[in-house]
């Protein structure tokens, strides 16, 4: 376990620094003019320019300046903003918010992915499983861009049961939509995998050796069955997370919520290249931690499985 656990260490290194350097190239690399797309028809004075060239090293080589940014971000400087506020305060502000809507949204997707697609992997082919199928048809085929404002101006502003947007101090409640809606992007394909992992393990030779012990319905679907069948599920969660905080771009932009997805947004608009490139650097580590986590559960999950 432990050689495991060093060797991907040192592949998410790599990794780290092959993913921050492509998103440093595609915002740097090639970029027009990012201190006029920053003040937009407002004409820059030539020392306001020459005092931002300097400080972000625009006159220098590409790979100098990605050096200067690595240097900085491995020793906790995340840079300063195109808009002049440090990148570091943006981010405590940020963080917190993204986080606790990523949160929701996986215990919401989590708990109803689970329950509904363990129901109709034992009822294959009923009522339930039916209606369910065709639910999750339709939320496959509504993007995130359409469904979010489809549901704030349905559920926020024509019926009012939820609050239309967010805000920075937003309350539990507040937050309840836009979890529901940067859930449903992952809750089709989740609850469809749980599906099909009950249907076929119910269909394998230990199962049918439970019952030929004598063993209820209840334990041997609860103790072995549902155990076997979360494996691939719990894959599928650790890969979605990075599926929520790309939806969070849109979803906090609508709702107005001023967290990791909205201010990526506004990055990305603006040419904020120090901006998008700090969050994108958190968010590749997160990525990798929670894919590491991940794989170190399957061996708690299956007994079977071994890291050498």
């Amino acid at each position: 376990m432990f050689r495991y656990i060093v060797r991907r260490l040192l592949q998410m290194v790599l990794t780290f620094f092959g993913a921050t350097f492509i998103v440093y190239a595609l915002m740097f690399a090639n970029q027009d003019n990012p201190l006029q797309a920053l003040a937009g028809e407002k004409p820059i004075s030539e020392n306001v320019r020459q005092v931002l060239t300097e400080r972000y090293h625009l006159d220098e080589p590409f790979l100098m300046q990605y050096w200067y940014y690595m240097k900085g971000l491995l020793t906790g400087d995340f840079g300063t903003s195109l808009t002049g506020r440090q990148i570091g305060d943006m981010m405590e502000t940020a963080w917190p918010v993204t986080i606790k809507l990523a949160l929701m949204s996986i215990v919401i997707v989590a708990t109803v992915a689970i329950l509904a697609g363990v129901i109709s992997g034992i009822r294959r082919g009923g009522l339930f499983d039916n209606v369910t199928l065709i639910l999750t048809l339709i939320i496959l085929s509504l993007p995130i861009i359409v469904l979010a404002p489809l549901t704030q101006l349905f559920f926020g502003i024509q019926l009012k049961w939820f609050p239309p947007t967010a805000g920075a101090d937003a309350t539990f409640y507040a937050l309840l939509l836009p979890a529901l809606v940067l859930g449903s992007s992952v809750l089709a394909s989740e609850l469809r995998v749980t599906r099909a992992s009950v249907a076929e393990n119910l269909r394998s030779d230990y199962v049918r050796t439970a019952r030929a012990k004598g063993l209820s319905r209840p334990r041997v679907i609860g103790v072995h069955v549902l155990r076997n069948s979360l494996i691939p599920v719990v894959t599928l969660i650790g890969v979605d997370i990075g599926g929520l905080m790309s939806g969070a771009i849109v979803t906090e932009g609508v709702f107005n919520i001023p967290g990791v997805g909205f201010n990526l947004f506004r990055g990305i608009r603006t040419e904020d290249g120090p901006l998008v490139v700090g969050f994108v650097s958190i968010l590749v580590i997160v990525f990798l931690v929670v894919n590491l986590l991940v794989d170190l559960l399957y061996a708690a999950l299956d007994p079977r499985i071994r890291y050498e």
